[in-house]
């Protein structure tokens, strides 16, 4: 459940679906098995084996899970098959196969080898924080997390998510943090972090397990070079490394937490709910703290969710009873 990377997007105030809407929509796209010449499989899926719906609500966030499944044929297997063939073709033939028919024998061997072709599996979760008005998506990946975002988009058209767009640079604002040795408010700086030239060479510095305030870190930043990751620690909760392109990764929610979500107790669905509801909280107030130490959005984005938090509200209040915290 404890997301291990995020991007994450801004939601249009006036278009932030609620439970009923979302599960309504994702319902009828379900996942289906990959089957006969298909190439890959996509569809929405339970967030948990212990749940049946599509969508999961905690206190304003709308937990989804989307499920891909891809065949597994390596092109080394069709060239082997092909060239057994080609070779059959002229040795009874005696003559060239051309290049237009190996093409063809090509096409025949993958559509015979697809549908007994291995199949790999993964998910990809999300959630929407009504609330603040982000979707939060488990990947630091941008294709994957442009994925969902499209399927979202196909299943609740027009469904407007936008990446993020900051005052400050990140990495015109990490740069200046290392170069000062001291993070913003409520952060700290961790042990590691990434430097490159902007020039053509594109020299790269990678440090790890080190002191960011150390006079040979300032130095990279004096000859040029701006940091594009960076090791933050943020109210001494959650670890991760923040990208030039606004992504978190490595993320790793500190023992704190994990304790205050395993008193929850022991059964099942209440550690579920607590795990969810902490993390959501947490990356929640941590992505609005590091937007304001980038100067906060541009204002094209920084209209606050309409409505939204009476709606959390009242989603919160009928559906999930309160976390029991100690």
């Amino acid at each position: 459940m404890w997301f291990k990377q995020l991007s994450f997007y801004r939601l249009s105030p006036d278009a932030i679906p609620d439970q009923s809407q979302l599960s309504d929509a994702l319902g009828k796209r379900p996942f289906q098995p990959c089957s006969g010449l298909d190439w890959f499989s996509e569809g929405w899926v339970s967030v948990a084996g212990h749940l049946d719906e599509p969508v999961y609500s905690a206190r304003g966030s709308l937990l989804v899970s989307l499920r891909r499944e891809d065949k597994v044929l390596p092109a080394g297997v069709i060239r082997d098959v092909v060239d057994m063939k080609v070779a059959d073709i002229e040795a009874r033939e005696l003559r060239k196969v051309g290049r237009k028919e190996k093409l063809a024998l090509k096409e025949q061997v993958t559509d015979d080898l697809l549908p007994r072709a291995f199949v790999r599996s993964h998910r990809l979760s999300a959630y929407l924080d009504t609330r603040r008005g982000w979707l939060m998506v488990d990947s630091g990946t941008a294709s994957k997390a442009e994925a969902l975002v499209t399927k979202l988009r196909e299943a609740l058209p027009p469904f407007p998510a936008a990446l993020p767009r900051t005052a400050i640079a990140p990495h015109t604002a990490m740069t200046d943090w290392l170069a000062g040795g001291e993070a913003p408010e409520g952060f700290e700086l961790d042990a590691d972090c990434e430097l490159k030239d902007s020039s053509e060479n594109g020299a790269v510095v990678r440090c790890s397990r080190i002191d960011l305030t150390a006079d040979e870190i300032r130095q990279h930043i004096a000859t040029g070079k701006q940091v594009t990751r960076l090791g933050l620690i943020w109210q001494e909760k959650i670890r991760f490394m923040l990208t030039d392109t606004l992504q978190l990764k490595r993320i790793q929610f500190l023992d704190v937490l994990q304790e205050e979500a395993s008193h929850a107790g022991d059964d099942r669905d209440s550690l579920f709910e607590a795990t969810f509801t902490l993390m959501s909280e947490e990356l929640g107030e941590l992505v609005e703290a590091l937007i304001a130490a980038l100067g906060g959005l541009e204002a094209s984005q920084a209209a606050p969710a309409a409505a939204a938090p009476e709606r959390a509200a009242a989603d919160g209040n009928a559906e999930v009873a309160d976390v029991p915290w100690d």
